[in-house]
């Protein structure tokens, strides 16, 4: 079976958050997929903000590459919480949208994170499960060690792949894809994400992000039945450039 890689340089403007949302970087494009890297200001699907989003973007570049009149198709095939940058990838026809759906239900995809941590985690590698809850008003996860009423099972596998004077670099294997399961996980365990203060950061990012990104997407091609693998570069700032070179 063939294996694609597609691992292209950055060209990182920083955040804003303001409601306009440029065309990111295209990482992998075919006719039934596109994957794009997201910034840590970009919303992946329209929503109650009205600001500017992701899909909204690519449709109008798809529009415009290949002179399609009318409503263009771009099916969302998962999503990043806004302050997390990294690989994103939509459907381009409904087929794939369904194959993809599949997909990602029976964790068919592996999804690696890199996160920034100022706490050294209790072992230098391991995989933790826990129970979540989403609290809708307040947009939070809670994590418990049993189940409760309404919980998810959550489980990730982690290892420190680097560290600084200060922090350390996590890659991080996504099981499930529960709401902000990372941040509120990595919390649970003394480990809160740099910049991220609903779960316990001491700081803000200065850009507004949280030091989480998605940082590659492996699976088998929904119709060309190839190996792909897409890898976002590290964005361009100060807390990734001390990473940079390291293996992940």
């Amino acid at each position: 079976m063939e294996s694609l890689f597609f691992n292209p340089k950055s060209t990182f403007r920083n955040p804003n958050y303001n409601n306009k949302t440029a065309m990111p970087e295209i990482l992998y494009e075919d006719n039934h997929i596109i994957a794009v890297n997201k910034k840590a200001s970009d919303l992946s699907q329209s929503d109650k903000s009205g600001d500017e989003s992701l899909d909204s973007e690519i449709k109008k570049y798809i529009a415009r590459k290949y002179n399609k009149p009318g409503e263009v198709f771009l099916g969302v095939v998962h999503r990043l919480d806004r302050p997390v940058s990294g690989v994103i990838l939509y459907a381009r026809t409904s087929k794939a949208l369904t194959r993809l759906n599949e997909m990602f239900r029976s964790a068919e995809v592996k999804k690696t994170y890199l996160a920034i941590v100022k706490e050294r985690p209790p072992e230098d590698k391991g995989t933790i499960t826990h129970f979540v809850k989403k609290n809708e008003k307040q947009n939070k996860t809670y994590v418990y060690d049993h189940e409760v009423k309404d919980s998810k099972k959550a489980t990730l596998s982690y290892r420190v792949a680097g560290r600084s004077d200060r922090f350390y670099l996590l890659e991080v294997e996504l099981h499930s894809g529960r709401h902000h399961q990372i941040r509120a996980q990595l919390a649970e365990i003394g480990c809160p994400i740099k910049g991220d203060l609903k779960y316990g950061a001491q700081r803000s990012n200065e850009d507004g992000s949280i030091s989480l990104m998605a940082r590659r997407l492996e699976f088998i091609h929904p119709v060309k039945k190839e190996k792909i693998v897409i890898t976002a570069p590290f964005p361009k700032s100060d807390i990734w450039e001390v990473f940079k070179n390291t293996e992940v």
